[in-house]
Formats: structure tokens, sequence, C-alpha cells
């Protein structure tokens, strides 16, 4: 099934059209001429645009150059009538994918759709791979090749421009705000605020006061008027994180700004008009919550207008060598270094199953480019990162030793002297030096 929308300003050949593609199972769309083609191509993302090329002041060539701006993944078919084959040929050479001349029979133009949706369904399975989409788009912090990837890259185009609710689920440590960071680049709110809140970090009594905004005396300490952070966010993005962890008062509130578009500030009755697009994200399973009564049902609706789930890590292994990459490269040139993989660490890496997903990964090449010595990541620059995750099993004498040489291996690199680095760790010289023989430590900074 694909999204296609029939542009022609003659209703009896868009209904025709209309009825023949619903009838191939397809999502279609109609626009009675150019001008509300480009408000329809404004509020939705579609993979193909059927239009007429004969339409009055806003025509075929027009609403063409739109999609090519507003979504240059979507293909479009021009329909021309006898006497315009010049027309359809200057259709061509912007960017149209074919024409298709009047009177034509039903078989003719899904021929015709069906090439184009092929050659945009693999456009875009493969352009999500290139360097320039990923720049085009923003994606850059957004890495991986898995088909999971792919289809969460494409749907991020389609749904982007729109004002669609969007919630986003999956694990910790997965990405879930550079996905909704993704799709408030690609907006057509792109140049106002994106503004997130980790609602598990803020208390109950804050929570409030901090995204409403409150007036002067409205509590204790409330010295002073104060707008709320969505209020801060009007005309941009607002990203609820952990939305999950706010109470059910909270979420009321929350539900009747979404759909009422305003709000009002604590100790304050008068209405303020908010026009924010509400992206929103969880770790937890929200029909179970709902089940125990901990998620409003109401809510849950309101938000999952447009889904995303993230997979977790370990069911994308073939991701793992392209976000390796992507990190050593990232923190390589945050510590002005050049740093490569040494033998095995790869394969050390893909055999782990990064409970901590994509944040634990991160982490763990963080460490490695920390603690390289000589430019080469070794296994056991990754010690620390693989005995965390079997520390249950480990006394807590060999917990302190790992977290000793940790810190010994980060102050010898980064003070380049024994004597600063024991200075640093609040040990004397000596007293390091023993530590280092019995953790079995180079010393970085020994010339050879």
């Amino acid at each position: 099934m694909a999204r296609i929308l029939i542009v022609d300003d003659q209703k009896n050949m868009r209904t025709t059209l209309a009825i023949m593609l619903r009838n191939a199972s397809h999502d279609v769309s109609e626009a009675k001429d150019g001008a509300d083609a480009f408000q329809a191509i404004d509020d939705e993302a579609y993979d193909l645009v059927i239009t007429d090329l004969r339409m009055g002041k806003v025509d075929g060539i027009d609403v063409l150059r739109r999609v090519r701006e507003a979504s240059p993944l979507t293909e479009v078919i021009v329909m021309t009538a006898y006497g315009t084959i010049e027309s359809a040929v200057e259709a061509m050479r912007l960017g149209a994918w074919d024409y298709i001349q009047k009177p034509f029979t039903d078989d003719e133009l899904l021929v015709k759709i069906d090439k184009a949706l092929e050659r945009r369904w693999l456009s875009g399975e493969l352009s999500v791979l290139t360097q320039e989409f990923k720049e085009r788009y923003r994606f850059e912090n957004i890495v991986g090749r898995s088909q999971p990837i792919r289809e969460i890259l494409s749907r991020v185009i389609k749904i982007a421009p729109t004002d669609t609710t969007v919630l986003i689920t999956g694990d910790s440590g997965t990405g879930k705000e550079l996905i909704a960071k993704a799709i408030h680049a690609n907006s057509k709110r792109a140049n106002r605020m994106f503004v997130p809140v980790n609602c598990a970090a803020i208390s109950e009594t804050l929570l409030e006061s901090e995204l409403f905004g409150h007036t002067r005396g409205a509590f204790t300490g409330a010295v002073s008027t104060r707008k709320g952070l969505i209020e801060e966010a009007d005309g941009g993005t607002f990203f609820f994180d952990e939305i999950a962890e706010t109470s059910l008062s909270f979420q009321a509130k929350l539900l009747r700004a979404i759909q009422e578009k305003e709000i009002r500030r604590v100790g304050d009755n008068k209405a303020i008009h908010i026009d924010v697009r509400v992206i929103a994200a969880t770790n937890q399973d929200l029909q179970k919550a709902i089940a125990e009564k901990r998620f409003r049902q109401d809510l849950y609706y309101r938000l999952n207008v447009a889904r995303f789930f993230i997979p977790p890590l370990n069911e994308r292994p073939e991701d793992i060598p392209m976000l390796v990459e992507h990190f050593l490269k990232k923190f390589s040139k945050r510590m002005g270094r050049t740093v490569r993989l040494g033998e095995g660490v790869m394969e050390r890496l893909m055999s782990h199953k990064f409970p901590g997903n994509v944040r634990e990964l991160e982490n763990l090449v963080e460490q490695g480019v920390a603690l390289t010595i000589d430019g080469e990541m070794r296994i056991g620059d990754l010690a620390q990162g693989e005995d965390t995750v079997t520390m249950e099993r480990q006394g807590l004498e060999d917990i302190i030793a790992v977290a000793e040489r940790q810190a010994i291996q980060a102050a010898l690199v980064h003070h380049k002297s024994t004597e600063k680095a024991a200075e640093a760790l609040g040990l004397s010289a000596t007293t390091l030096w023993r530590k280092m023989k019995k953790l079995g430590i180079e010393n970085p900074n020994r010339r050879h």
C-alpha cells in the first residue's frame, strides 16, 4: 500500500482515479486544484503524486516544484492532454518520474505507478545509508544499516512535515531523543525551539510549574510570574521524555493542553493559547501501565497518533560496526587523538548483548579512546564495560581493582607524568607505583 495524492481540477477524473487506486489497495487523497495540492503536500507526506498539467493559476509544474522542495523522495507522474507533450517533457526535466497522455487505460496507469513506487521505495531504502542523505535531513547522529533503522528514517521523512503527535517507544539507551530531534529538524518548525524535558528528573511538585508556568504568589517562593517551558516552545516542538513517569493528575492537565491547545499557569484562571507539536517517549509498556491505572487511556490515544518503536541493539547487531566507527571518530576528534581498533575488539563488541543499548556502546567506546595509550584500542581497554555486566559474579575486591585500574590509567594519560597523576589521585608517588605494579599497569609516559 502506498500513500498517493491525485491532483486534478476535474472532479470526475479525480473520483475515477481514486476509486481505481483504492481498489488496488492504495491510500488515496484528492486535491481539487494546485493550491489545494500545496496544502496537502505541506500537511502530509506521499509516496506518489499524480497531477494534471493544466489547472489554472497553479498548474502541474508548480505542484511538481512544490513536491521536489517539500519531499524529494516523493515520485511524480504528470497527466497530459493531447498537444501538451512539450509541457510533459519539461516536467520530466524538472524531476517528474513519468507522464501519461489522456485518455489512458487503468492498466497503462497502473504499470507506470508500479514502476514509480518501486523506484520510490528502492531510493528511500538506499538513500538513508548515504552521507548526503544524512546531512540533508540532519541524521548525522542516527547511525545504522539494519532494516528497522532504515524504516524509521523513511517514516521520519514522511511524518516530520506534518504536525502529527508522535509517540516513541523503546528501551532506555536506544536513541529515542535522537529520533525526536530528527522529526523536529525536518519539520516546518525546524527554525523554532525544540524543548526536551525528562519527566522522571523533575519532582511532581515542580513539574506542573516548570511546564505550565506560574503567577506571582501562586505558591511559596513564587516571587514573580514566570512562563512555563511549554509556552517557551510556542511555534516549536515539545519533547516529553519518560512520559509514563508522570502522575494521573498531571496527565489530565497535559491531555487538556494537547486537545484544547491552551494552558493555564499555576495560580491563574486565564487560558493561554499555545502552538506546539508534541512528541512523547517512554521505555515502559503503556498498555500495561493503563491496565494498572498508572497511565490515562485517553492520553495514550491522544499521543499514539504516529508510533515509532526503536528495537534494542541486541536485535540489530548489524548496526554495531557502524556505531563503533561513528563513536570512534566522535571521541577521537574530541580528545585530539587518532585511535584504531586492535585485534579482536570488534569481535568482542559484536558478541556482547548490550543491555544498556546504544548508550552503553557509546560509553564503552569513549572509555576505550580515553584509556588507549598508543593509538590502538585493545580488549583490555574495554574491561570496565565487560566487568559491569558480570559484576554480580565478582567479589568486592575485584570490583575495586577494576575501578582503581580505570582511574589510574585515565590519570596517567591525562596528566602526562606519574607525579602529577599521583597528586590528582590523592596518592603518594610510591603508593601509586605499588598499585600500578599490583594491577599490571604500564606507565604510558615512560620513555623506551
